[in-house]
This record gives structure tokens, sequence and C-alpha cells, in this order.
């Protein structure tokens, strides 16, 4: 036996808005058998694959079209127009569990799209939740991933610039002053998530704090990549899994310290799995 001492980071998990959309999925599932959803519930295969267990389907855009006078659930990440076109076109119930924050950022977009701002959008290509965001503006605001996909020189000298919530705050502000060297007036909207941005500072902490950190995440997660480099940056000893069987025992040493945390898409049920075999080594 290695005798490894083992902590889970309680601060770890689902963010409210992941919890409400489980919750609504699961009581909706006491009461009938199967209920759609548009898209994974939740970036965490882990975690969908329970839901599934108990009757979730998971649809894509193509089959929502198909789909008449059924219940759907809308995720947390939010929904473009069109889906509820859909829905009304198709005589489809939408349960909609979109978190808050991601409603409140898509209304200011839409606002500012209405005003015929020129909206540029920090955040990933393709994600569920910019999916939502482009589609409050017919598609036509900017999205890039990084500064270096703009040609600042080309940019229009007045921008609105927002960011899809789960994104670091650091990073947005940074970008906001790069632009703004460039002589540009920004009109900075810091639509991230403050319960997403404050897992870095929590992280840093937690991280240092153990000989080794087991990071619990989905692959498709966005949120888990940038925590996981947190914690790489201030524990080079930081390992990234998606389940327990993603483990080496040779990682290991006798004694050490391990800390387990994950990303706002990380049951806290799966990283206790991770944590018991762990305990058995």
């Amino acid at each position: 036996m290695l005798n490894l001492q083992v902590n889970i980071d309680q601060n770890s998990g689902f963010c409210f808005g992941v919890v409400y959309a489980i919750e609504m999925a699961e009581d909706i599932l006491q009461e009938q058998s199967y209920l759609y959803c548009l898209g994974d519930i939740v970036h965490n295969d882990e975690e969908v694959k329970r839901l599934e267990a108990k009757g979730l389907k998971i649809i894509s855009y193509d089959e929502l079209a198909t789909l008449h006078n059924e219940k759907v659930l809308i995720r947390a990440h939010g929904e473009p127009p069109s889906t509820y076109e859909t829905a009304l076109n198709n005589n489809l119930e939408l349960i909609d569990a979109s978190c808050p924050v991601v409603l409140k950022l898509q209304n200011r977009i839409k606002n500012s799209h209405d005003k015929k701002e020129p909206i540029y959008i920090f955040g990933k290509h393709g994600h569920a939740e910019v999916k939502g965001l482009l589609g409050q503006t017919n598609n036509e605001a900017v999205v890039f991933q990084d500064i270096s996909e703009l040609d600042l020189k080309s940019l229009p000298k007045n921008l609105t610039l927002y960011s899809q919530t789960t994104k670091s705050t650091d990073k947005f502000y940074e970008i906001k002053q790069i632009i703004e060297n460039e002589g540009i007036e920004v009109n900075a909207n810091d639509t991230i998530c403050r319960q997403v941005s404050n897992r870095d500072k929590e992280l840093r902490h937690f991280a240092q704090r153990f000989d080794k950190i087991i990071f619990v995440a989905g692959t498709k997660s966005s949120n888990g990549k940038v925590l996981y480099n947190v914690c790489k940056d201030v524990n080079e000893h930081t390992y990234f899994i998606s389940n327990a069987e993603d483990l080496d025992k040779a990682w290991f040493k006798e004694n050490d310290t391990i800390g387990i945390c994950g990303a706002t898409s990380t049951p806290m049920w799966l990283m206790e799995n991770v944590r018991d075999v762990l305990m058995t080594y």
C-alpha cells in the first residue's frame, strides 16, 4: 500500500447552471420514462451516460427538426432564436434550463446588435454557448478564440467586446488592452461568470498544497482545459483524467498527498470514484 493522503476540492464540481439543468432533467425523468435533450446536457461523458440510463435521449439539431409533439430540454448553454422557432413550428414543449448568466449575456448581445454595434465575442468556435450568442446577431458577430485571429489594423475604430461566460477574466482584459493599444475604442462587457472565474484563484491555492493533482473533466469541456492548465501552472505533477480508469499507479509514490479537483461540468460523484480507487493503491 502506498498510503496516499487524498483530498477532494470542495469548490470543484458543477456550477449552479449545470445543477439546475440536471435537477430539472431528473425531476422530469421521475415522472416519465424518457426526455429529449438538445445536445449533451453537460460536457462530461460519464454524467451523460448516467442520465441516459435514466431515459435521457441526446438529440442533434437535425433530429430536432424532425421531432414533433414532444418535450425537449434546453441545456444550460442556451440556444439561438432559431431553436425556439423550430419548437414553435413542430409543437415542441421546451424545458428551458438555460443558465441565467448566459441568458443575461444573450440579451445584452441582442441589444448591442439592435443598436448596430460591431460585436466581437471572445469564445470557442462551435461551442454550444457561442452558437446561442451568435444567434442573437443573425450570426453577424465575429467570434475569435485568440487575439492572433484578428487583423488589428482592419478592425473598426469603435467596437463592442463580449466574452463566452467560461473564459479567463485575465485573458479577456489582456485582449481588451491589446485592441485599445491600436487606438481602437473598446466597449468592453465583462460577461464572464464569477462562479467560474473565481475557480482560477481557488485552484491555484488548492494545487499548491499537494504533491500530485488529479484533474477530472470531460474531454469536450472548454472550462476543463482552462482549469487543468491553471493547476499545471502551479503544480507540474498535475494529471488530466476523464474517469478512474485513466489513473496510472506509476504516477504515485508512498505517502504522496493527492488533491482531486475538476471542471464546472465534473460531477462530485465522479471525483469521489477517483478518490476511492486511489485509496486502494
